[in-house]
Formats: structure tokens, sequence, C-alpha cells
């Protein structure tokens, strides 16, 4: 299997793994006893938000453990929202982001009433910031926009974004849930007010929320007085444990990653190149006529995106067809679903404006730390082999 998912989930690493493993045998202690196994396990807890604040560049203080990127999130918008319900009722957020962003401001608005305002984006699915500035009103307590976005890998431009809200005094929270691990996210240069990591994307367990200190925010749940009374329960110190790490090796590792994520980002951009009729803009494939050569058209911003992703769109092509042929043999991600013959395109493709002959074809391929040129090359080539099979049945 050659696995192009990354962007989905990635393997926990080795030395995660190896990381864990006392977690599950000797130190199963509860952090809050004051016996061994419990010291044991407390000095666990701490040195991953040490690991966690260091990755981030931000104080331990402000380092929340959580279930993963939904709940991160949930807890970012419905906790600043309903604290500063007394400030406004209105809430920015842009088209394109993860349904753990877009459902809960809707969740927000139809129980609540808050408003919410939804950014368009442009052609390689980037927010505009001066559409950003004037959708703000003095209502608006929270912006929440993504970093990068999980389907085109486009980079959002948080900080600029953050010196905007700073002027109003607004809250900014960023889901950073794709970012971690693939560039930099300096919470001080982002100028960010909350921050998601989902660490199933950085080789790790279990999610973050980043609070920078003063924020106002609901508690997440009520209990006992753990992560800073704020999260109450009794903490998961295996999943700690190995985000810690995760968080470690994705800061010393951040450039060598960037660095071969990209090279293998770009030789599958060059291997389709070769063998495919390749667009880079929706102008040009829509004024280009039909050949006998496949034609893809490349979505989001290869130079200011994620450098492991690489969202391609095959003209004419429904991508569930291909990936499930290809199914034991390559692993990739559709950015379109077919359901009873309707096929359903992204909201992501839509927001950007990708044609629907393209849209309808789109595959997202994420390489990772484990990808390798050898399995670039026979991902092309059984590509290749299975669209064409595809386009000759459907013209008999």
């Amino acid at each position: 299997m050659i696995y192009l998912d990354y962007n989905a989930t990635t393997p926990i690493a080795d030395e995660v793994r190896e990381h864990m493993l006392p977690y599950l045998s000797d130190y199963f202690g509860n952090p809050s006893s004051i016996h061994f196994v419990g010291r044991k396990a407390k000095k666990a807890m701490d040195d991953a938000r040490k690991q966690v604040a260091l990755t981030l560049n931000c104080d331990t203080e402000e380092v929340y453990f959580t279930s993963g990127g939904t709940e991160s999130n949930n807890w970012a918008i419905k906790g600043v929202a309903l604290a500063n319900r007394h400030k406004g009722n209105h809430i920015v957020t842009s088209s394109v982001e993860h349904p753990a962003v877009l459902k809960v401001c809707d969740y927000l608005e139809k129980e609540f009433g808050f408003r919410i305002t939804k950014l368009p984006v442009d052609r390689v699915g980037r927010v505009r910031c001066e559409e950003l500035s004037e959708a703000l009103s003095p209502d608006t307590v929270l912006v929440t926009i993504m970093h990068a976005n999980n389907e085109v890998g486009t980079l959002q431009p948080i900080s600029d974004i953050s010196i905007v809200c700073r002027e109003r005094g607004i809250y900014l929270h960023t889901d950073a849930s794709q970012s971690v691990g693939k560039v930099s996210t300096d919470v001080r240069e982002l100028g960010v007010d909350l921050l998601t990591i989902a660490a199933h994307k950085l080789y790790g367990p279990k999610g973050v929320l980043y609070v920078k200190r003063g924020t106002v925010m609901e508690k997440f749940m009520h209990g006992a007085g753990h992560e800073s009374d704020r999260r109450a329960g009794t903490e998961n110190v295996l999943f700690m444990a190995g985000l810690g790490k995760a968080c470690e090796i994705a800061r010393r590792d951040l450039e060598e990653n960037i660095r071969h994520c990209r090279k293998n980002r770009d030789l599958l951009l060059d291997l389709f190149r070769q063998r495919f009729e390749v667009f880079e803009d929706a102008e040009s494939a829509m004024s280009s006529p039909k050949s006998d050569r496949i034609q893809v058209l490349i979505n989001g911003d290869l130079q200011l995106g994620l450098p492991n992703t690489l969202s391609a769109s095959f003209r004419g092509i429904i991508a569930n067809q291909i990936l499930h042929r290809l199914s034991e043999q390559l692993a990739a991600s559709a950015g379109s679903a077919c359901h009873s013959d309707v096929i359903t395109i992204s909201s992501v493709l839509e927001a950007m404006a990708v044609p629907h002959e393209f849209a309808m074809g789109t595959i997202r391929f994420s390489t990772g730390r484990m990808t390798t040129e050898p399995e670039l090359h026979l991902a092309v080539e059984l590509l290749e082999t299975t669209l064409l099979d595809v386009t000759r049945s459907d013209l008999h």
C-alpha cells in the first residue's frame, strides 16, 4: 500500500510509541496522587506541556490538552462566543473551514442567535484581509479562520488578520490542525488568541488548545480543577506523553520535514506533467479543448501552502471511482462524493469556483515523513493506468 493520505491521519512515530509504552504499564498513576506512580504521571504531563509550549512558543499555562481537533475547535468557538455575549453576537469565519468549525458556528446561530459571516475566498482558497476587515462590526466577538486548508493546502494570512483583530479588540482563533509539523506555528508571530492542534496529523495522539493568557472563555467541562479548572476530568497521561513527544519531534525536525515533503510533492507534480496535461488555473483549464490526454487542474497555492499537499482535479472523472479501484494499492482522499448517481462537490472546491467537470475528479495527495520517491513513481503509474481504464470503459 502506497500511503499518500497524511492530511487525513498519520501513523504514530516509532519514537512516540516507545515514549508512550511505560505509561501503559509502569507509570499508570493518577497525576493528582502524591505517591510515586502519581508523581511520575504528573511529571510526564508537565513535560508534555513544556514540549507543546516550546513548539508553539507560548507559556505552559496557555496549553490545554483535549481529546482532539474537533473538541479544541468546539471549545474555542463556543467558549469565547458564549462568555462574551455581553459584548456582541457576531462571528466571522470563512467558507472553506473544516466542519468542526462551520457546524459549531451554525449551532451558535441556530441555538443562541449569533450572526455568522462566512467570508468568500479567491481562486486559490485564500481569504482577502480587506473583505475580512469590512465584515467586522462593533458586535463582532470572534474571528475563526483556519491556518492551512485540509483539502488544498492553502495557507491563510493569519498574521495579517491578527493585526486587524487586535486593532478592534476581537478574539482570533485559528484551526492549525494541518499546520503543526509542516510549517511554523509560532503563536507570537501568528498573533492568535486561540490555536487548535490535532496530534494525529503529526504522528502522535490526542489534541491541544492553545489559549492566550487573559482570554475570556467558558469552561469546557465542569468538575474537579483539572487543566487550570477549565476542562475537568482525570488527565489521559498516556496520550499527553505521546503528544508532547510528537511536538518535540515536530519542532526538532521541522526544516527537514518541510524539505522532504516539498521535494516529494514537487516530484509528484513533475510526474503529473510528464504524463498528463496539467493546468494551474481554472481559466486555462476551461479554455483548453478536451483532448485524448488526461487533463488535470492543480488547486490551491503551491508557493504559499502546505509543502506536502497536492490537490489535483481530473477532467471528466469521478474521483471515488478511481480511489475505489486503487483502494488496495494507493491511499488518497477524494474532494467529491457520489451518492445515488448524484455527485457532491466539497464546499471548499465550490467556494474556490473549481469547474464542476474538474471538481468531481478531485483527489488530494498528501505526502509525509515516510514517503519515498519510488513510491511516488509507482503511484503515478498506477493512477495513469486506472484513469485510462476508466476513460476507455466510459467510451464503450
